[in-house]
């Protein structure tokens, strides 16, 4: 009965699964820049230090900055079971702005854009739900998920010269997300334990488990929380530069609003010692889910980030970089589908960068990542699964004066496959962006 139940939950399971990145939840898609070089851990720039390596700001001309862009994430995401499909496009912009102000005494910095989660995805034709050699999707004669899991930030802070070679900042960071879920399903006939297990017992015994009807919800769970920010950058000398980032972990305790409708419940039983209770999949859901049940409060944190990264010019028009983060996911509270505890393991990614400028004016960018969230297998579910990562990312800058800047880029993630327990896990994002900078 309990893996019955739990094979059904699976059509209510949060979308959770992040758009691009390395951490469970985090992106760091934090500018347009990032697409065409992802490593900005160690570099000084008008469009993306504000982001990767705030310290650096210290680095860059006195003036009032304006930063803004957006990035569009495109691809799908397929899972395959017993030779059928269950796909689903996904489709999200990305914002970003950030405004800071550098003076020699030091450097005002404000950022808002994105900063974990993904796009919205929603499963038209149910996902895979075969457990003990049984399909459920035949019970089924319609079954659509629709979910999303996106967070926004905004992080206030100052950087300040230590000495002539090394720069500080410091930050506070808000952050608030939102994850929702939209669900029905409608069960075509009366499920009976004989449907189930392929028995022929006597009707006293061949209980309707789910009557024939329709189940829906509608689901919003909400958090706000806290974080500090910590940076230090180091330039030994006009060509060489290091950067280093610490976000701290964000405490987010979700609170849920749900609307759940059922006319699914089946018969209830009572044979003295043996009892079955009428059930129906909202049952199911709020049993073994417990995330979803209206006014539950339970956490699910932002892990702590350590970047660290340099960038060198290896002459006056070519710079290379390289950089790493890594995600604190083992000290982070986060929940978990179903009863059983999963434990991720730390994540981390590294990646290395190009930017070649041609003239005064364009300049070619290239990048390559690598990421290993660090998720086992036990915490693959049929919406929710983070795949190890390669992203190959290129772009241009134009400059067309001193005080103007253009980004565009464009990146590619390839994402391993696993199969666990039948099922194969695939993935295939891209994302094109644009940033644009203004100095006053």
């Amino acid at each position: 009965m309990n893996r019955f139940k739990l094979s059904l939950l699976a059509l209510v399971a949060t979308l959770s699964v992040s758009t691009m990145g390395a951490s469970i939840d985090h992106i760091q898609n934090y500018s347009a820049e990032y697409g065409g070089n992802p490593a900005q851990q160690g570099a000084i720039n008008m469009g993306s230090t504000v982001y990767f390596n705030p310290a650096g700001l210290m680095r860059l001309e006195n003036g009032t900055y304006v930063v803004g862009g957006v990035q569009y994430a495109f691809g799908d995401q397929n899972m395959s079971s017993d030779g059928r499909d269950f796909s689903t496009n996904l489709s999200s912009p990305i914002p970003n702005f950030a405004l800071y102000k550098k003076t020699d005494d030091g450097a005002y910095f404000w950022t808002m854009g994105g900063v974990a989660g993904g796009a919205e995805l929603g499963y038209k034709d149910s996902i895979p739900l075969n457990v003990s050699g049984i399909d459920f999707n035949n019970f089924l004669s319609t079954a659509e998920i629709k979910g999303s899991n996106m967070y926004a930030q905004t992080t206030l802070g100052k950087a300040f010269n230590l000495t002539n070679k090394w720069s500080a900042s410091f930050a506070v960071r808000g952050v608030y997300g939102k994850r929702t879920l939209k669900a029905k399903a409608h069960v075509d006939k009366d499920v009976t334990v004989n449907d189930l297990i392929g028995t022929n017992l006597p009707s006293f015994l061949n209980p309707s488990i789910f009557k024939e009807g329709d189940a829906s919800i509608d689901s919003e769970r909400e958090a706000f929380g806290f974080g500090g920010q910590f940076g230090l950058n180091y330039a030994p000398n006009d060509r060489l530069n290091i950067g280093f980032r610490y976000d701290t972990k964000v405490k987010l305790k979700f609170k849920t609003k749900s609307d759940i409708n059922d006319n699914t419940y089946g018969t209830a039983v009572d044979f003295g010692s043996i009892k079955i209770p009428s059930i129906g999949i909202s049952d199911a859901l709020l049993g073994l889910y417990p995330v979803y049940k209206d006014g539950e409060k339970i956490r699910r944190d932002l892990p702590a980030i350590a970047a660290l990264g340099a960038s060198y010019k290896v002459t006056d028009q070519w710079t290379t970089f390289v950089g790493g983060n890594y995600y604190f996911n083992e000290a982070a509270t986060m929940d978990r589908v179903g009863k059983t505890s999963v434990d991720y393991k730390n994540g981390w990614e590294i990646s290395v960068g190009s930017e070649y400028w041609f003239t005064n004016q364009i300049a070619w960018l290239v990048g390559f990542n690598y990421a290993d969230t660090g998720a086992p297998d036990k915490s693959f579910a049929a919406t929710e699964y983070a795949l190890n990562s390669t992203m190959l990312g290129t772009g241009v800058k134009y400059k067309p004066n001193e005080t103007t800047e253009w980004t565009v880029a464009f990146n590619h993630y390839i994402y391993d496959t696993r199969t666990i327990n039948d099922i194969k896990y695939e993935k295939e994002i891209s994302s094109i962006g644009v940033n644009f900078v203004k100095k006053f």
